[in-house]
């Protein structure tokens, strides 16, 4: 099973110092995408980086750019993000009065579209925007800071969206608090991509990092 998994580490727990080196080490350590947790200080308490800097760092990895808008106003900002080379964009279903429309317009940019749950939110809400989907995501902390504790309750909520997904080849994404300890029950509900931060950029180094990956894919074993 771990070898179905997705491993998207997340930037924002690399050192932006160097961030087109952290991206390139963590590529060759082993990772499946590149996660971008963007944050608007609106829609979330923190504010993290914009187009023009995923568009400098592009040229760092081949891998899938997976860019997660954490912003409330993501329908004036989608072609920004497309052009700056994100191949997934997700949006939060919170932010968006027009969801449908919305994931419409990711698609017709070229990029896969996904939708993005706090854990507040119930799965419901996508009842009627399924077929509009590649991705979703769920929240298992509360979106805003990196290195926050898992929400065991989320647990049930991913295996809710598994069986409403039903035969849709749909990704279920997780982010919040993985671990190789939290990890194996969100694969086990049908979780098949992890967004994981400071569980992977630690360490020294590239070696440190490829170690870490491998903890996780080894747990959900």
């Amino acid at each position: 099973m771990s070898d179905d998994i997705i491993i998207a580490p997340s930037i924002l727990a690399s050192d932006f110092g160097n961030l087109s080196a952290e991206i390139a080490a963590v590529d060759r350590a082993g990772a499946d995408w590149i996660h971008l947790d963007v944050m608007d200080g609106h829609f979330v308490p923190n504010l993290t980086f914009g187009p023009p800097i995923i568009a400098a760092v592009r040229g760092a990895s081949k891998k899938v750019f997976d860019a997660h808008l954490m912003v409330s106003n993501p329908d004036a900002l989608l072609e920004n993000y497309a052009g700056a080379g994100a191949d997934i964009i997700t949006v939060h279903a919170e932010a968006c009065d027009h969801l449908d429309r919305t994931l419409g317009r990711i698609r017709e940019l070229g990029c896969k579209a996904g939708v993005s749950l706090n854990p507040h939110t119930p799965p419901q809400c996508l009842d009627y925007v399924l077929d509009r989907l590649d991705l979703i995501l769920v929240m298992t902390v509360n979106p805003g800071f990196g290195g926050q504790s898992f929400i065991p309750a989320m647990v049930d909520k991913i295996a809710l969206i598994k069986d409403m997904i039903g035969d849709r080849e749909i990704i279920i994404e997780v982010d919040g608090g993985i671990t190789p300890e939290t990890a194996p029950s969100v694969v086990a509900a049908g979780a098949t991509a992890l967004v994981a931060g400071s569980a992977i950029f630690k360490g020294d180094g590239e070696a440190g990092y490829a170690e870490n990956i491998t903890a996780i894919r080894t747990a959900c074993q």
